[in-house]
């Protein structure tokens, strides 16, 4: 499993986001409190954020190292601002490579993905990904392969109803085992943020400048909201809507 969040709002460093708060994403990938599957995130991390005016793609920077080992993420982390932010930290599925393709955030245009989760990368997931006219996953991994397909689907559906229709579509697939299929997607354009909840956490809060969207809460404070199971979450810098992904 991963950890993963965005904020959307008022510009912020990549710091105060991912690097300063009691339980950030740094601290996440050695001591995530929320996590079902897993006890680190120690295979990668990334952070994709928005530039506007400078360039219409959002830039990017992941490695495939523990993100407390990355002493040049943290020296540049409180110098570059944005509105728009999406990152992650990895814990690789077994089996799956550890690698800088394989980390999240994932990008095709202007979209960011990140996928907390886990779906067999075999059978009928690389069928589906096999597609005529479906893009090349960045990685053999689970996630890659999810990616790819959510690009697809995005190029003919409006943003929310392209994450539903992927989860949907892959959200029955089960590992031999009988394990079934985790789809927690984090997805944004840099003007909207759309998340998945299939079968582990998520929580968002509405502050006074913007929107952060997590896998867990980075502090313990009262004004974060659990998302149900099986909902999705679409939100701008004015509201935030919860659907069941189900009924």
């Amino acid at each position: 499993m991963c950890r993963h969040l965005a904020w959307l709002g008022a510009p912020r460093t990549l710091a105060a986001l991912t690097l300063d708060r009691p339980s950030s994403l740094l601290r996440q990938s050695w001591a995530p409190r929320r996590m079902r599957h897993g006890t680190v995130n120690a295979d990668g991390f990334g952070v994709g954020w928005y530039a506007p005016g400078l360039r219409p793609e959002p830039a990017r920077y992941r490695r495939a190292v523990p993100m407390w080992t990355d002493a040049s993420y943290s020296s540049f982390a409180g110098a570059v601002t944005s509105g728009c932010v999406l990152a992650a930290v990895r814990s690789a599925t077994v089996g799956m490579p550890v690698e800088e393709t394989a980390t999240a955030p994932f990008t095709e245009g202007r979209l960011l993905l990140s996928h907390n989760g886990r779906v067999p990368a075999d059978g009928a997931l690389r069928e589906l990904a096999a597609r005529p006219g479906a893009p090349v996953p960045d990685s053999r991994c689970d996630s890659a392969i999810v990616a790819a397909l959510l690009w697809e689907s995005a190029s003919r559906l409006p943003l929310p109803r392209a994450v539903a229709d992927v989860v949907l579509t892959l959200g029955g697939l089960r590992e031999p085992d009988g394990t079934p299929s985790r789809l927690n997607l984090l997805v944004t354009d840099g003007t909207q943020l759309v998340a998945s909840t299939w079968r582990d956490t998520l929580s968002y809060r509405e502050e006074v400048d913007g929107i952060v969207v997590a896998s867990e809460p980075d502090d313990d404070e009262s004004d974060w909201v659990d998302v149900p199971d099986q909902y999705l979450l679409v939100a701008d810098t004015d509201k935030v809507t919860l659907s069941s992904l189900i009924s």
